[in-house]
């Protein structure tokens, strides 16, 4: 797959400039997270991952624990997921993800993005079928047969596994992230992961040149003004 993997993701929390809007960001995904899978880390381990991956964005610990409060006490705001696809400036495939309490109100700031770019959105299943649906581990380690050994083990059916510069990234499907990680961590013991998500990745990329440049920054910066989106996926490399 070679390491493109690492631009298949314009994460709305790590390209945004202003602080807030990262901790908003993070603090909405780990209260959703908990609140549907347990507020204990070592038991949630989609939990767990959020918050190594919050820390090392430099979220702030009261921010994490205030989400996490909030999930404890089972009341608070009712946010849904709510994915959303079309195809973008110069017929490039783009997939947004949102955490919303007002899906009409998200459906159209995210349409508003679509239309004012000259695109339009698109109806379920319209791009993401051209996107595979991965969890993409990526951590140092020297031994590709003993993890892949490990992972089997575990009745994980991996992807592909990558070694480069002493570094392995492990694909397998997104359904498979829980087992996937839980293998690592009891074959190898703690891990201090480099990439440790589950990601849309393109099968296939496109340019964009011309007028369609200007457009697609546009696009997504105006992605990037709404709140409710979570980040956004798309197959344009070399912007």
């Amino acid at each position: 797959m070679g390491r493109a993997y690492q631009n298949r993701k314009e994460s709305m929390a790590k390209t945004s400039n202003m602080k807030a809007r990262v901790y908003s960001r993070y603090g909405r995904e780990i209260y959703v997270t908990a609140k549907s899978g347990g507020t204990d880390p070592n038991g949630n381990l989609a939990l767990r991952s959020l918050i190594d991956r919050a820390k090392k964005e430099q979220v702030p610990s009261h921010v994490i624990e205030k989400a996490i409060d909030k999930a404890k006490g089972g009341g608070g705001e009712d946010f849904a997921r709510a994915r959303y696809e079309g195809f973008g400036p110069g017929g490039c495939m783009a997939i947004i993800e949102c955490l919303t309490d007002n899906p009409n109100r998200t459906f159209g700031d995210v349409r508003q993005a679509f239309t004012k770019t000259k695109c339009k959105i698109g109806t379920e299943g319209s791009v993401s079928h051209s996107f595979d649906h991965l969890a993409i581990l990526v951590f140092k380690h020297d031994d590709e047969e003993a993890v892949l050994e490990a992972l089997m083990e575990a009745d994980v059916d991996v992807t592909d596994i990558e070694n480069e510069d002493g570094k392995l990234s492990v694909f397998a499907p997104h359904t498979d992230y829980n087992k996937a990680k839980q293998a690592l961590i009891e074959a190898f013991g703690e891990i201090d992961f480099d990439v440790d998500e589950i990601q849309f990745v393109p099968q296939t990329y496109t340019t964009v040149s011309g007028d369609d440049v200007a457009l697609f920054e546009k696009f997504t910066a105006m992605l990037d003004d709404l709140e409710d989106v979570q980040a956004v996926y798309h197959n344009v490399e070399n912007v």
